[in-house]
């Protein structure tokens, strides 16, 4: 056994590479996307570092091309969900006790194989799977997640460090255990990223896991699979279940050996889980730990000092890039009247310069929703609205999905603060903007807090110093992400710690040491060198 005390390499944000015309990077990924798109790929379960195909299968589809079929996945059932959480026990011992720089070495090289062999893999198949730009794909897929890797080994590194005091005499030591028993890793459609951390934090860690990815997002997750199979994440220690989201949860979740789930999702399914895990109770080892970021309706909330164009811009790119799609997108804002004229005229330029289409067309700024049900949904939101005597579509409203799941980047004006589009998710590329009175800005602030039950992200505009200070405070527990003079998305591994509270989740920051503190289990231990010979103390003399 090597001994020392080692350090992880000081880890630094990737950087994102823009895929200009004529860059070596362009070209790369150009041929990728032509070689992915010829394929059918036939994704099987991965359980105990073997692959299973059960012959229940699903097809996988282009959003933006849904006749182009990229593939099949196959379904787990009850059978290969009870073998999975047999594999994590079977591994469990062994991967506890591998010595924490070991098991940091797998991801350091799974980031090192992403930055490299795998980039143009999990981009092009991030892309033509969740309909993402190159942009979009090139943040999510390449550059956060090997952000997660490289930045959770240097957290853990932290955590390992931490130790007590000790008086004369003795020792104390704090040992940083994992979990007894599996993690449940329950991934959204929208992040290639967020999909493979949720396993890969509590696994880091020393945990085992069970990984249930999207059935929006199996063709990358599958991908980020093999990659981590190249790094050389052993048999057992993460299994990839594709399937049935509830089917597999009541199994895993209700079984004597289920630590925690690590979830990104609906606040709806969240909730459910939340009170399966209570319904359970009796039956568990040890209390569970919950973990969860959930929905939002982020807002963006301007001062009549704030500049006309920049928060017109901020609103487009927060807005509706990816489609509005992120957990993190704006999807309200209230405008002061004095500004809204000009806010408006700028929004106009710019969104008639905006393309929707072919992520493969490069000259595209937005792609397709992620399936027919995202469709429907924001589209009957825009049906109400143009029907509705509290709302005017001002601009965009078209939707089409003949070819693909098409919604045209879409502003709502509320006539009214509490329409319901101010309060409901949508998760699309709909923005409503509730135009308020200038001198209304402390009763805008009380309504920008008592709207919406989420409290994910925010941001503020102004060119006030008193009025950012008085909306930090105003708004403080409004989101767990807020931004001052930028719009409410984008946060980095490392630089913005990501998660809300209230009806947005537990609040527990990945991309921070905070997430991989949740994902152990300390035990303190005392030992004293020259123990006491006599019970008697000296106030008994």
């Amino acid at each position: 056994m090597t001994h020392g005390n080692f350090r992880v390499p000081t880890p630094v944000n990737e950087p994102v590479l823009g895929y200009a015309p004529g860059s070596p990077e362009r070209a790369s990924i150009e041929v990728e996307l032509k070689r992915q798109s010829s394929l059918e790929l036939d994704v099987p379960l991965w359980i105990g570092g073997k692959e299973i195909r059960t012959g229940d299968t699903r097809k996988m589809v282009m959003p933006h091309d849904h006749g182009h079929t990229t593939g099949h996945y196959h379904l787990a059932g009850e059978k290969e969900v009870a073998s999975a959480m047999d594999a994590c026990e079977g591994a469990a011992r062994a991967w506890e006790e591998m010595p924490w720089n070991e098991r940091c070495a797998i991801f350091l090289k799974a980031a090192d194989l992403l930055q490299g062999p795998f980039r143009d893999r999990v981009i092009a198949s991030t892309m033509l799977g969740q309909s993402k730009t190159v942009h979009q794909a090139e943040i999510d897929a390449a550059c956060e997640l090997i952000d997660f890797f490289r930045f959770n080994c240097s957290f853990a590194e932290q955590i390992y460090n931490e130790q007590p005091q000790s008086s004369p005499g003795m020792w104390n030591r704090l040992e940083h255990r994992p979990l007894e028993g599996h993690v449940f890793a329950l991934a959204p459609f929208n992040f290639s990223s967020i999909a493979a951390n949720l396993p890969c934090a509590p696994v880091l860690m020393g945990n085992t896991a069970i990984w249930k990815p999207s059935k929006t997002s199996v063709l990358s997750n599958w991908y980020l699979v093999e990659l981590l199979q190249e790094a050389g994440v052993p048999a057992g220690v993460i299994n990839f279940l594709p399937g049935p989201a509830a089917q597999l949860a009541g199994q895993v979740i209700t079984d004597r050996r289920f630590a925690g789930i690590h979830f990104t999702g609906s606040t709806r399914v969240f909730n459910g889980i939340w009170k399966l895990v209570g319904e359970s109770m009796a039956g568990y080892r040890s209390y569970p730990r919950i973990v969860g970021e959930t929905g939002g309706k982020d807002f963006i909330i301007a001062h009549p000092t704030t500049d006309p164009r920049v928060l017109a811009i901020a609103m487009l790119r927060g807005a509706f890039e990816y489609q509005g799609q992120k957990c993190s997108a704006a999807s309200r804002a209230y405008v002061p009247k004095s500004l809204w004229s000009a806010v408006k005229e700028v929004l106009a330029e710019e969104l008639a310069q905006v393309k929707m289409g072919d992520v493969c067309d490069f000259t595209n700024f937005m792609g397709a929703l992620i399936d027919q049900a995202a469709f429907d949904t924001n589209k009957g939101a825009i049906d109400r609205a143009k029907a509705s005597k509290d709302a005017e579509v001002v601009f965009g409203g078209t939707c089409d999905d003949s070819k693909g799941w098409f919604i045209e980047p879409t502003i709502i004006e509320a006539k009214t603060p509490k329409y319901e589009t101010m309060e409901s998710e949508l998760f699309g590329p709909v923005l409503t903007v509730y135009v308020y009175e200038d001198d209304k800005w402390e009763e805008t602030l009380a309504l920008v807090d008592s709207t919406s039950p989420y409290a994910l992200t925010g941001a503020i505009f102004s060119q006030d110093r008193a009025a950012v200070h008085q909306a930090t405070n105003a708004l403080r527990f409004a989101a767990g992400n807020f931004y001052i003079n930028d719009k409410p998305t984008g946060a980095v591994v490392g630089q913005q710690p990501f998660g809300g509270a209230r009806s947005s989740g537990t609040n527990d920051k990945a991309g921070s040491i905070l997430n991989l503190l949740r994902w152990v289990s300390p035990r303190t231990i005392k030992e004293t060198f020259v123990p006491a010979t006599d019970w008697r103390y000296p106030f008994l003399g």
